[in-house]
């Protein structure tokens, strides 16, 4: 009975696995930023968090292309680019997400404070941020979507890892000189690294399926299920307000990906109605020869 139900809605049902797969990246990108907020309490160093993810899927996805021994499906430099603008996109993420974190937790608490000492700053970067992971996000949709969803993840790794090598000498370079490694430094390094991991292997998917811009909207509640993590943990209380605004986003993003299905079925129909095929089969049907094809039978 309820398979029979999903086949018949089967338009609705592919709603669902992208509400469920784009809040399963939203959940998985929370745990990344608590992650990291966890590592800059003990060290400022985004770039060297970054290359344990990208050293990851290099070895792991680099490893299947290896073993498929084919020729890249798109050029190389433009993944050279993908993994720079999604390099910075995570630079910037990760020294912002401390920071906002702490600002997400002092309102739910109901602790006031002043702005930044530098919000201009503090501006410039969140937009940076955006503009390098929305460049990220387009690009890696491009690519899933004409190309090879193993081979794009495999290049932004190994060439993602290249990037940061090159650049954590100039940046971090005294910051790793002075750093303790310790269990906690080196859980949040590894906690990181697998969810990013996870993040990297599901985001393609899901882009593939349902693009950039639903992908985008379900991250909204991104710092929502922050807020649920870190309620979890520290066992801190959340106004209502906060589920009251998870389940408006959640509604809001089912009205959109229904909208924009209907909307394309409506296009699909109407394409075919102009086709050339459509044309033809419509004249031979309404020719006087055949008129027996449509006339009910005496």
């Amino acid at each position: 009975m309820s398979s029979s139900w999903w086949r018949k809605n089967e338009g609705l049902s592919k709603i669902f696995l992208e509400l469920g797969l784009g809040q399963l990246v939203s959940f998985d990108l929370a745990i990344m930023q608590f992650t990291s907020s966890l590592a800059a309490t003990q060290v400022d160093a985004p770039l060297t968090l970054s290359l344990s993810t990208y050293l990851l899927l290099a070895v792991v996805y680099g490893s299947i292309m290896l073993y498929r021994r084919q020729k890249l499906l798109v050029p190389w430099y433009w993944y050279v680019l993908l993994a720079f603008v999604d390099v910075h996109g995570n630079y910037l993420g990760n020294v912002l997400s401390y920071s906002c974190l702490g600002l997400v937790l002092l309102s739910d608490a109901g602790v006031g404070g002043g702005g930044g000492s530098k919000p201009i700053l503090g501006d410039f970067l969140v937009i940076a941020g955006s503009f390098f992971y929305a460049m990220s996000n387009v690009g890696e949709e491009f690519c899933v979507k004409k190309k090879d969803r193993i081979e794009v993840i495999a290049m932004i790794g190994l060439f993602g890892m290249l990037v940061t090598v090159a650049e954590i000498p100039v940046l971090e370079r005294k910051t790793l000189e002075s750093m303790n490694w310790s269990t906690g430094l080196i859980s949040a390094y590894a906690g990181y690294a697998v969810s990013s991991f996870l993040f990297y292997t599901i985001v393609p998917f899901v882009l593939q399926i349902s693009g950039t811009t639903l992908f985008n909207l379900s991250l909204l509640t991104s710092d929502m299920w922050a807020v649920a993590v870190r309620t979890f943990i520290y066992k801190q209380k959340v106004d209502w307000l906060y589920y009251l605004a998870f389940v408006l986003v959640v509604l809001g993003i089912f009205i959109y990906s229904k909208t924009e299905k209907d909307a394309d079925s409506n296009s699909v129909l109407e394409e075919a109605s102009h086709s050339p095929e459509y044309c033809l089969i419509d004249e031979e049907n309404s020719s006087p020869g055949n008129e027996f094809l449509t006339s009910p039978r005496n």
